[in-house]
C-alpha cells in the first residue's frame, strides 16, 4: 500500500520545490491570511480549486463538500460545518468574492437523480446532504425537454447554492452594498473548461 509513501514523497518535492520559490510568502502568511476569495467547491479529488485556478498559497479559502452544496441559512442548526466556514470567510477574514464551482462527472450530483439509498445502510449522511438539492433536482427530472439530465442538474445546483448564499443576512447585506459579489462556475472535466454563470441570463458561459 503505497499510496501514503506517495503523499511524502510528494511533501519533500514541495519542500525542494515550491517552498523554497515562494519562502517569503510562507513566511508572510505565517502571520496571518487574507483571502480577497472564497471558493466552495466539490470534494471530488478530480478538482481541486488551487489547480483549476492556478492559485497560489493564501489566494482563496477554500471549502469543499459533496457537489459544492451551500444549505440555506439557518439559526437553529446544530454543528453546521458549511454555515460556519461561510460566516468566518464572510464576516471573519471578509472575502470580497464567493465562488460557487460545480463541476462535470459529479457523483454527488449522479446520486441525487438517482434518488436515496445512495450511501450506507441504514441512516445515510449522503442521503441527508443531497436532498438539500432535492428541489432543483425535481425540476430537471420533470422537464422532459432536457436530455442530459446530469449536466442540468450540476449547473441547477450551483444556481440554487447561490440562492442559499443570499438567505445569509451578512452576506445579502455585503452584496447590496456593493462589498460582496458572487459567482458560479462549471468545469468540465476532460475538457478542462471552465464556464462562467451569467445571472442575468441564466446561463454558463466561455469566459
Amino acid at each position: 500500500m503505497p499510496e501514503f509513501r506517495e503523499l511524502l514523497d510528494g511533501y519533500h518535492r514541495f519542500r525542494r520545490n515550491d517552498y523554497h520559490r515562494h519562502r517569503g510568502r510562507w513566511e508572510e502568511l505565517a502571520e496571518g491570511q487574507q483571502p480577497p476569495v472564497m471558493i466552495i467547491a466539490c470534494c471530488d479529488s478530480r478538482v481541486d480549486p488551487a489547480t483549476v485556478f492556478d492559485l497560489l498559497p493564501g489566494q482563496a479559502f477554500v471549502l469543499r463538500n459533496v457537489a459544492n452544496i451551500v444549505p440555506p441559512f439557518d439559526v437553529e442548526a446544530g454543528l453546521a460545518g458549511v454555515r460556519s466556514a461561510i460566516e468566518f470567510g464572510v464576516t471573519g477574514l471578509g472575502v470580497r468574492h464567493v465562488v460557487v464551482m460545480g463541476h462535470g462527472a459529479c457523483g454527488g450530483i449522479k446520486a441525487a437523480l438517482a434518488g436515496g439509498d445512495q450511501g450506507a445502510p441504514g441512516h445515510s449522511h449522503l442521503d441527508d446532504w443531497i436532498s438539500l438539492i432535492d428541489e432543483p433536482r425535481d425540476a430537471v427530472v420533470a422537464n422532459e425537454a432536457i436530455a442530459d439530465k446530469q449536466l442540468a442538474l450540476e449547473q441547477a445546483a450551483i444556481r440554487h447554492s447561490l440562492a442559499n448564499l443570499r438567505t445569509f443576512p451578512y452576506i445579502a447585506e455585503r452584496e447590496a452594498a456593493g462589498k460582496l459579489k458572487l459567482h458560479g462556475c462549471h468545469f468540465t472535466i476532460g475538457e478542462g473548461r471552465l464556464l462562467v454563470l451569467d445571472e442575468e441570463s441564466g446561463e454558463f458561459m466561455i469566459d
